[in-house]
């Protein structure tokens, strides 16, 4: 005899099995109909319960994959409103750096001449004088008045003598190393500041300067013909700080030689 494999019914097959055998009439007698009619009876609630768990289950499964997908976009969420944020707070950061620096560079500067202003030249006297204290090397100061310039703006206006003003800077600048320093001192007055210079080189870059300003054309500037016989000349006083002194006393040395230049006949550099 072969080993035929006998295929066992399922637990709803064999419920419906015996219920069919209940309802036989045949049966109604046996002993056992009772105890079996129970059994079945407590199948079909257990398989209830078990069909109304797995329902449960499932959807408490639906609900959990829901609230972590939902989790999940609310941090996604949040975290691009946070790279937002960030953005924006580096661009104001970047704007307030931005307006820090546009506002210092307005602070120091002369709006006319486009050359640092008072301010500018005095922080900058201190640096040096503090450098040439800690280096035990000289620097020199040169100031600059332009001669007669009351005369120019009398008679060709204050634009005309704004305009000439500015040329003046550029003159100036354009005369001097690149590593020096010049800033209008106010008026019609420019301070230089020479580092590292002894006195004879700062009197010759003090030359240099005033040779700058005299070549200038300024009917070229100024409107009218009454332009063509103007020459601008400037006088310079130039000084040299010594050890242990503050920078205001270099300063007042060289506006003592300016007016010594200016006293003695223009166009010309004096040393204090």
């Amino acid at each position: 005899m072969s080993g035929a494999v006998v295929e066992q019914p399922s637990e709803t097959d064999l419920i419906r099995w015996v219920e069919s055998l209940l309802d036989d009439p045949a049966h109604r007698e046996n002993p056992l109909r009772e105890p079996l009619r129970r059994l079945c009876e407590l199948s079909r609630s257990q398989q209830t319960r078990m069909e109304r768990l797995i329902s449960i289950s499932d959807g408490f499964h639906r609900l959990s994959r829901d609230d972590h997908e939902s989790l999940a976009e609310r941090y996604d969420r949040h975290l691009r409103r946070m790279e937002k944020m960030a953005r924006i707070s580096d661009r104001y950061q970047n704007s307030l750096r931005e307006l820090s620096v546009a506002l210092k560079e307005a602070a120091l500067k002369d709006p006319l001449t486009g050359l640092g202003n008072r301010r500018y030249l005095i922080e900058r006297m201190q640096e040096e004088a503090e450098r040439a204290s800690r280096k035990v090397k000289p620097f020199s100061l040169g100031i600059l008045d332009v001669d007669r310039f009351k005369s120019i703006n009398d008679r060709f206006g204050h634009e005309g003598g704004d305009r000439l003003l500015s040329e003046i800077a550029g003159a100036i600048r354009g005369s001097l190393r690149q590593y020096d320093l010049c800033g209008r001192w106010g008026g019609e007055e420019f301070l230089v500041i020479f580092p590292e210079t002894a006195a004879a080189d700062a009197v010759g870059m003090a030359e240099r300067v005033r040779a700058a300003v005299g070549s200038m054309n300024p009917a070229v500037l100024l409107p009218g013909d009454e332009a063509e016989g103007v020459r601008i000349t400037a006088s310079l006083g130039v000084s040299t700080h010594r050890p242990g002194e503050c920078y205001d006393e270099t300063l007042n040395r060289a506006d003592a030689a300016l007016f010594r230049a200016k006293s003695e006949g223009r166009d010309q550099v004096r040393q204090g």
